[in-house]
C-alpha cells in the first residue's frame, strides 16, 4: 500500500506539480496583493503571457522529439522588424512575411538536423546568429526601427480587444488548442512522442523520424516569427532589442510544466501552465516594488533548476 500510495504521488507531482504550484502562487498573491486580482492586472497578465506562450508552443514540440532550439529569440525579434517593415505594403505582407522567412529558417534547421545528424545546439545556435545579423542589417545595426502607421489594419491584430481581452491572447488560445490536439490526436504527434522516447526504435518501427524532425523545427521557426509579428502590432513597431533571452524564457517554461528536456514526454497545458506561473511570479515581483527587476531572472532560474531536479529524482 505504501509503494503504491508512494506511485500515485509521484505520477501527481510529474503531471501536476507546475499546476499544483501556480494555484497556490496565484491564491497567496491575491490575499497579499490587492491589485493582483484586478481585472486590468488579468488583463495584462494574459496578454504578455501570449506571446511566450505561441514560442513555448513551439518549443514543447522540438523538445519532446528530444532537440533544443535556441535560434527562437533572435526569429522573434526578426519576425517583428520585418512585420513592421512589410506593414507598409499591407496587411497580408506585414502578416505573411515573417512567417515565411522564420519558417524557412525553422525548416534549413529542421534539414541540417535531421540529414546530417548535426547537433541541435550547434545547428540553432548559428540560427540564433543568423537571424540577429540579418536584423541588424536590416535595421542599420538598430540604428532603424521601423514603425507601423497608427491608423495600419496590422495594428489591429496586436491592439484589438474581445471583452477587454487582446486578440494576441485569443490567437495564443487557439493555437495551443491545436497544438494539444495534434500532439495528442494524430499520427503526427504520435511520431514526436516516439522520436524523443526512443528515436532508434521509432526508426526501426517505420516512424518517419527525419520528417518529424524538419516539421517540428519548421513549426518552431514559423510560431516565433508570428509572435514577433503580435508583438510588432501590438507596440506598433519592430523593436530591434527584444528577444534576447526569450529561448531561454521558452526552454524554462517548457521544462517547469513537465516537459522533459530527454525528451518523449510532455504535454502542451503544462507548457501554458509554465507560462503562467513565470508570469505570475515576475507579476508579483514587480507589485512588491522593493525588489529590482533582474529578480524575475533569479527567480525563473531557481524554478527551473528544481524542476529539472525533480524531474530525474521522479524518473528514477
Amino acid at each position: 500500500m505504501i509503494t503504491q500510495a508512494a506511485a500515485v504521488r509521484t505520477k501527481v507531482l510529474q503531471r501536476q506539480g507546475a499546476a499544483v504550484a501556480l494555484v497556490l502562487v496565484v491564491a497567496v498573491s491575491w490575499l497579499v496583493f490587492p491589485r493582483f486580482g484586478s481585472l486590468d492586472n488579468l488583463r495584462d497578465l494574459a496578454l504578455q503571457g501570449s506571446f511566450l506562450a505561441v514560442i513555448a508552443l513551439g518549443m514543447t514540440f522540438v523538445i519532446i522529439t528530444g532537440g533544443i532550439d535556441l535560434s527562437v529569440g533572435s526569429l522573434y525579434a526578426l519576425g517583428g522588424v520585418l512585420a513592421a517593415w512589410g506593414s507598409q505594403y499591407g496587411f497580408l505582407v506585414a502578416l505573411a512575411l515573417p512567417l515565411l522567412v522564420c519558417g524557412a529558417i525553422g525548416l534549413v534547421n529542421g534539414l541540417l538536423i535531421a540529414r546530417t545528424n548535426m547537433a541541435p545546439f550547434i545547428v540553432t545556435l548559428a540560427s540564433l546568429l543568423f537571424a540577429r545579423g540579418l536584423l541588424l542589417a536590416i535595421t542599420d545595426e538598430g540604428a532603424t526601427t521601423y514603425q507601423i502607421a497608427p491608423d495600419s489594419a496590422f495594428v489591429e491584430l496586436g491592439r484589438g480587444t474581445v471583452f477587454g481581452f487582446g486578440y494576441p491572447i485569443f490567437i495564443a488560445a487557439v493555437l495551443c488548442v491545436l497544438g494539444g490536439l495534434v500532439l495528442n490526436r494524430t499520427t503526427f504527434g504520435q511520431n514526436v512522442f516516439a522520436t524523443g522516447g526512443a528515436e532508434q526504435s521509432a526508426i526501426l518501427l517505420g516512424v518517419p523520424v527525419a520528417k518529424t524532425k524538419i516539421r517540428v523545427y519548421t513549426v518552431s521557426g514559423t510560431l516565433a516569427g508570428l509572435a514577433g509579428a503580435l508583438t510588432a502590432a501590438y507596440l506598433q513597431s519592430g523593436v530591434t532589442v527584444i528577444g534576447v533571452g526569450t529561448e531561454l524564457d521558452a526552454i524554462a517554461v517548457v521544462v517547469i510544466g513537465g516537459t522533459l528536456l530527454t525528451g518523449g514526454m510532455g504535454t502542451v497545458v503544462g507548457t501554458v501552465i509554465g507560462v503562467g506561473l513565470i508570469k505570475v511570479i515576475q507579476n508579483v515581483i514587480n507589485q512588491i516594488g522593493t525588489l529590482d527587476s533582474n529578480y524575475q531572472s533569479v527567480v525563473s532560474g531557481v524554478f527551473l533548476l528544481v524542476v529539472v531536479v525533480l524531474q530525474r529524482t521522479l524518473r528514477r
